[in-house]
């Protein structure tokens, strides 16, 4: 066997259906789109979703509530699981990010209050909760709210 003999299996390899060709492809004409029709229309078809003139599920399930568009979403972090964070001081969102504490510094940062501070530390966050505040202050540390909301 040489290599100009190489060939793929016959029946392997299907030409394309080339449509609107002309008559002599075989799909000329029409094009495969049959009589008139919506489906035989420019741009024609359904829209996605679409059922049958049915009410399509969308406006069937009730919807509840107001999505607040100017909502602030926080990334919240526990007085308690600032051990893992070490020794660094000041205790930034960036040194959240490297603890694995947060997965990023997109959303802003609030610290909570649950558990207790080991040390004296200072914390910059966007946001504390006043507990926090007060067992931050309380073990001597100090709370620093930056801006960036």
């Amino acid at each position: 066997m040489k290599l100009h003999e190489l060939a793929p299996t016959p029946g392997a390899k299907k030409k394309r259906k080339r449509i609107g060709r002309g008559p002599g492809s075989g799909h000329g004409k029409t094009a495969t789109k049959g009589h008139k029709g919506l489906k035989a229309r420019s741009g024609g078809g359904k829209r996605p979703g679409f059922e049958g003139g049915q009410m399509p599920l969308i406006r069937r399930i009730p919807k509840h509530g107001f999505q607040n568009p100017f909502r602030i979403e926080y990334t919240i972090v526990n007085l308690k699981s600032l051990a893992v964070v070490g020794s660094v001081d000041p205790i930034t969102p960036q040194a959240l990010v490297d603890a694995g504490l947060i997965k990023r510094t997109r959303r802003p940062v609030k610290i909570l209050g649950q558990g207790e501070l080991g040390r004296a530390v200072v914390i910059q966050a966007h946001k504390f909760s006043q507990s926090a505040v007060a067992k931050i202050e309380a073990a001597g540390g100090r709370a620093e709210v930056i801006g960036g909301v």
